[in-house]
């Protein structure tokens, strides 16, 4: 789904979080890519159910822009692949 790059927020990191980098990750992102700001909070789920709180590093407009553009070429492949 494309790289969405993160950070632990102040005081955490992937031992003080219980982390094994063996988890699969869901990152709650809103359904609507242009409603993603810069330094926005997003909520991680790993797939054994812990939870916690990590900044999105966008820093820019323009590095929304680019994943922006990025997630709808990727669509675009995939939707091209099934048909």
């Amino acid at each position: 789904m494309g790289i969405i790059p993160l950070c632990f927020k102040a005081g955490e990191d992937a031992d003080t979080l219980g982390l094994t980098g063996h988890e699969r990750y869901n990152i709650d992102l809103p359904n609507n890519i242009n409603e993603i700001r810069p330094g926005q909070d997003v909520t991680v789920t790993t797939d054994n159910g812990k939870s916690f709180t990590c900044t999105a590093r966008f820093d820019t407009e323009v590095e929304l822009a680019y994943f922006n553009l990025c997630m709808n070429i990727e669509n675009c492949c995939r939707l091209l692949k099934r048909n």
